[in-house]
């Protein structure tokens, strides 16, 4: 067995225990697995640094020991149902209605929009980038010649989007709203050369 498939194993050995036990510290993972606590607490870094576990508190270890750290799944092996709460969302919304609802969502994620007309475009490109970074959008926005355009690096709804491509809406009224200008999106979900995902909107300037 190499080294790499020795680590891989003891790992989702730790992921198999948490997902059993919800959570548990180092200690109590070392003497269920008979691995030493210091190798245990190596494979919970590594796993704590990618998202697969974090760490949910601290527990006493008695009146002589630190506290030892309490640990659980992450948020990201933990799953949600996204999908179908979107799914039951939409449902309730009346066909005619579903356009208006959207970009209803959109103006109310935006907030109060990223500086006023008199802003600066590029400030306002910015602003608007850093709103939609504190949402995980991953966004940019870059200079071409035919104008700027804002690139979303990762879609907070790719789990629903394509069940859901209206969805899109949400996001080209929230730009609009941050932006006050309209804007027109040129990407939905296409690849790059190294295999990364985004969509891209251009403000429409006059």
């Amino acid at each position: 067995m190499t080294n790499v498939m020795g680590k891989i194993l003891a790992r989702q050995k730790i992921l198999a225990f948490l997902k059993k036990q919800n959570i548990a510290t180092a200690l109590e993972i070392s003497a269920a697995l008979h691995v030493t606590s210091a190798n245990v607490r190596h494979h919970l870094a590594m796993l704590a640094r990618d998202g697969r576990v974090e760490v949910t508190g601290r527990r006493s270890a008695g009146a002589r020991g630190r506290p030892q750290k309490v640990y659980r799944l992450g948020k990201a092996l933990l799953g949600d149902n996204l999908a179908g709460l979107t799914q039951a969302l939409l449902e309730q919304v009346p066909p005619g209605q579903v356009e208006d609802t959207l970009q209803a969502v959109g103006r109310a994620l935006a907030g109060a929009p990223a500086g006023g007309s008199s802003t600066a475009l590029m400030r306002r490109l910015a602003m608007a980038v850093e709103r939609l970074n504190a949402a995980n959008y991953h966004a940019r926005w870059e200079a071409h010649a035919s104008g700027p355009r804002i690139v979303l690096g990762h879609c907070p709804y790719a789990a629903v989007i394509g069940r859901h491509p209206e969805l899109c809406r949400v996001d080209a009224t929230l730009l609009v709203t941050l932006l006050g200008v309209d804007v027109e999106q040129i990407a939905r979900l296409e690849q790059t050369e190294l295999g990364n995902i985004y969509c891209a909107f251009k403000p429409l300037l006059s």
